[in-house]
């Protein structure tokens, strides 16, 4: 009797468990659940990454590399994705060997064997090893990943947004939620500080260049291939215009305000060449809000001296 109850309670827990198990496989390959996962991944290599929050005044900064002497170059030992660069390493070794090192691409960037990959200034400094060890500071793989390369990330949710408009497939509504989870990581991105492009040691003497994604290249990357497959499309325009003026209200940066009504322009200026008054009405509504916005936040906002 009690083998046969015990049977009995494993069938059930085992129909629940397999209940359990299609409801989680359901959900979890429901792409506005992959969008908001890999925006998640995103948000978390943003503040790992970029750890400050921006100051309201942000003034230009000398780049103290920008007249070194770079006699070497060093190329590439492998092809491609720089995935990681270790600039911990990349310092004590500048410091050690006392040189200045400029790395020449970028986290994302895909680097064949033989190209180069970063300048060395002062290479009678160095050992003959000297430059393999350099090179181990870069972690290259056959694909991008999100380690360090925010980009990509972003990359990923506007793959999804394009194969949603495109003709063979046409689904808007994953394409809006696709600019909304954009919009929610370019947000989180205008918000803090960038990496440090130059890397001191202790002594206060630059050692290490590194080039970072900026806002604008980033923004770029967002939404402009969307922009460009979507001008026949209202409600993804639309969604578009509102991501931005979604963003431009939580920032303070005036640049940043200003490049934002720029691509505004830009989406409504596509549209209007392919759609009619009655199709563009809303949106010139809608660009006019995010316009205003960005003036009378530039009235309120006092120059940065």
């Amino acid at each position: 009797m009690v083998t046969v109850f015990g049977a009995i309670l494993l069938a059930l827990a085992c129909v629940c468990w397999l209940l359990y198990f299609i409801h989680h496989v359901s959900q979890s390959i429901s792409v506005n659940q992959i969008v908001d996962k890999i925006a998640s991944e995103t948000e978390a290599m943003i503040k790992e990454m970029m750890p400050a929050l921006r100051r309201r005044a942000v003034l230009l900064k000398h780049d103290p590399l920008a007249t070194q002497p770079f006699e070497l170059t060093i190329v590439s030992d492998r092809s491609g994705y720089i995935r990681f660069v270790d600039l911990g390493r990349l310092l004590v070794l500048a410091t050690s060997h006392r040189i200045a090192v400029q790395v020449m691409r970028r986290v994302g960037h895909f680097v064949p064997a033989g190209v180069p990959i970063m300048r060395v200034s002062k290479p009678e400094r160095l050992p003959p090893d000297a430059a393999a060890m350099l090179l181990d500071a870069f972690d290259l793989g056959p694909s991008r990943t999100l380690q360090q390369d925010i980009e990509f990330g972003v990359l990923q949710i506007v793959d999804i947004a394009l194969r949603a408009i495109s003709p063979a497939v046409n689904d808007p509504s994953t394409a809006i939620s696709c600019v909304d989870q954009l919009s929610r990581v370019l947000i989180q991105f205008a918000a803090r500080e960038p990496p440090e492009s130059v890397l001191y040691d202790r002594a206060g003497a630059a050692r290490v260049g590194m080039d970072w994604i900026d806002f604008e290249r980033l923004l770029d990357s967002a939404f402009e291939q969307i922009r460009l497959y979507s001008q026949s499309d209202v409600a993804v325009s639309l969604r578009l215009l509102r991501a931005l003026g979604d963003i431009a209200y939580t920032t303070e940066d005036r640049e940043f305000r200003r490049t934002l009504a720029e691509r505004g322009r830009r989406i409504f200026a596509g549209c209007a060449t392919r759609l009619g008054e009655d199709e563009v009405k809303e949106m010139r509504s809608r660009l006019g809000a995010l316009q205003s916005l960005v003036d009378r936040q530039e009235s309120a906002t006092p120059a940065a001296s």
